[in-house]
């Protein structure tokens, strides 16, 4: 027996031992990975369940495709509605509430949702330890939606069988398909099968949100990507949430503003005017956030300051080289994962290999050009953000 199979064997069991005790409250469980997930009980039922790698995102797909009378992007919310672990359940009990949604499109997203991560906490089992405990801290008293937890775990076996036997056993579907090498699709494919994959195969959609766009399973629109992955033609790219927006009330007037997320930061350490500016006009005008440095001494105070999620750094400066920059950035924590790319003129093999030793994350060689800095911009910062339309009316949840 394999250790994916011991794994799963177990988190079976625990389920099981929940339904036969009529179990009541929060079953947690936890991955060597850093992952986690929340299933809530009532008497030994799974009524909702929370966490995974995109929260947000998955609340966002559920309701656009089972509510699509909801503009989730006009929806005025606090910091208090989200600051529940089970805010996405708590605001479906409120949509219910008000007559804003049915009691049959309730129980699709709470199927689905469960369905979701049950597949995802099996797909993890598989390639990590995962962990188990119970809590009573949280019992949802009156749920909206019961679902059998047995069906729901034999649903969730021969999903993961069906997805490991059709060869995509790592492929996430929490992944976001990105056209990496379009020159090589437009020769192989007819003009309007392009533009459909240039239209949505751009790193901005998971597999699970293209799905949903396409109206298919997720199982078969991954299947038919794959040829393309495997040519290097399209890459699978890790992609951020996306949060809801969130409203501050001034409490001396009755004006609400709107509080964004804001985008990604990106910075740049050089000495060169030109270079900064020619970054700066590049990753402003797709979007994202910018911050120069062109003095090698304040670059460390700037960065921990600023805490950008990206940096391009200089190999050559006065006073202290990338080399050496690199080198202190990675012994702060804060800085550990973050991407760093170093910026030369010189793409030698000793270079690169130094680079790497120091913890550089990639290399890019100058002059710099719109289309390379973008491209390792999406390969290492996913640049999806909620957009606000400023010019219509918010939809008040709580009028």
């Amino acid at each position: 027996m394999s250790h994916g199979e011991v794994i799963s064997n177990n988190l079976v069991n625990q389920f099981q031992s929940c339904t036969q005790l009529q179990y009541n409250g929060k079953l947690n469980i936890k991955s060597s990975k850093g992952s986690q997930w929340t299933f809530y009980y009532r008497l030994g039922r799974i009524v909702w369940a929370t966490g995974g790698t995109h929260p947000f995102r998955r609340w966002r797909r559920h309701l656009a495709q089972n509510c699509p009378q909801i503009d989730v992007d006009k929806l005025q919310l606090s910091l208090q509605d989200l600051s529940i672990d089970y805010w996405d359940y708590r605001l479906l009990e409120i949509f219910y509430k008000k007559q804003k949604i049915q009691r049959e499109q309730i129980n699709s997203i709470v199927d689905n949702t469960i369905a979701e991560l049950l597949f995802d906490v099996a797909m993890q089992g598989n390639f990590a330890s995962i962990s188990c405990s119970r809590s009573q801290e949280v019992i949802l008293e009156a749920p909206m939606s019961f679902t059998s937890a047995e069906m729901s775990v034999k649903h969730m076996q021969d999903s993961w069988k069906i997805w490991s036997e059709a060869g995509l056993a790592n492929f996430s579907p929490d992944l976001a398909p990105f056209l990496r090498r379009p020159e090589i699709l437009q020769q192989m494919v007819s003009p309007s099968v392009y533009k459909n994959f240039a239209n949505f195969i751009n790193g901005k959609f998971t597999l699970r949100d293209l799905a949903v766009k396409m109206k298919q399973s997720v199982l078969p629109l991954t299947r038919s990507l794959v040829p393309y992955i495997l040519k290097g033609i399209i890459e699978l790219v890790e992609v951020p949430d996306l949060p809801l927006g969130v409203t501050e009330v001034n409490n001396n007037s009755t004006i609400t503003q709107l509080k964004k997320r804001t985008a990604p930061l990106v910075a740049c350490v050089d000495d060169s005017p030109q270079v900064c500016k020619m970054l700066e006009d590049i990753i402003t005008s797709n979007g994202l956030r910018f911050v120069k440095i062109q003095d090698a001494v304040q670059a460390l105070p700037t960065l921990i300051q600023d805490k950008p999620d990206l940096i391009f750094l200089d190999l050559i400066m006065p006073v202290a080289s990338g080399y050496e920059i690199c080198t202190q950035l990675r012994r702060i924590s804060a800085f550990s994962n973050t991407p760093i790319i170093i910026l030369t003129g010189n793409d030698g093999f000793l270079d690169r290999v130094r680079a790497k030793v120091v913890g550089s994350t990639d290399f890019l060689t100058k002059p710099v050009v719109a289309d390379k800095v973008m491209a390792i911009i999406r390969k290492y910062l996913a640049t999806s953000s909620v957009s606000i339309d400023k010019n219509k009316s918010n939809l008040e949840v709580w009028n």
